[in-house]
């Protein structure tokens, strides 16, 4: 799905700039996109018989989840969206968010995460949001509009990356207690 998603989403914008490299500075903006082919790249690898770490897992579960409550609570009916636009933002937003936590809970290895895996899986979008915000800066385009500095000014986009920060780790500290429950079951 995420592949599929990218590739709609990769098109769509193509069709609108005409031009490949701008189509890829463009759609590389999102934390929604850099999760996808993180997660298109695990999974692929996971088909292949490549070996990835459950922490690995449990983290980009994690991060793909976000992505999915972002795009519910703070997203979602911003842009009226269709045709294939409306098939990616589908795929991406809704889609692979549900399907990889699924994955997780009925196939992942249980009982393998660890209590400060978290805070490990916190440092990705801790490091995408200065990226965004210089981005933004340098572009004139937000990525988001609740990391919009131009729009909110600093306090209130530090306020709501707190509030998404506490968010991200109380799920992480949740994913990490239903790991280490399952894992107790199946022992």
């Amino acid at each position: 799905m995420a592949l599929t998603g990218l590739g709609v989403q990769f098109a769509a914008t193509l069709g609108y700039t005409h031009d490949i490299l701008a189509t890829a500075w463009i759609i590389l903006r999102f934390f929604t996109i850099l999760t996808n082919l993180a997660v298109m790249w695990i999974f692929l690898g996971l088909t292949i018989g490549e070996a990835h770490t459950e922490r690995t897992v449990g983290g980009i579960t994690l991060a793909i989840m976000l992505v999915g409550v972002v795009y519910a609570l703070l997203l979602n009916g911003l842009l009226t969206l269709s045709g294939g636009a409306l098939l990616a933002d589908t795929l991406l937003h809704k889609v692979t968010p549900v399907l990889v936590p699924l994955w997780w809970l009925i196939f992942a290895h249980k009982g393998l995460l660890r209590k400060g895996d978290p805070l490990i899986w916190a440092i990705f979008p801790a490091l995408y949001l200065p990226y965004a915000l210089v981005r933004g800066h340098l572009d004139g385009i937000s990525a988001y509009p609740f990391i919009n500095v131009a729009k909110l000014g600093w306090l209130q986009v530090g306020v709501n990356c707190i509030a998404i920060a506490i968010g991200f780790v109380a799920a992480g500290y949740a994913l990490v207690a239903i790991d280490r429950l399952m894992g107790r079951k199946g022992e």
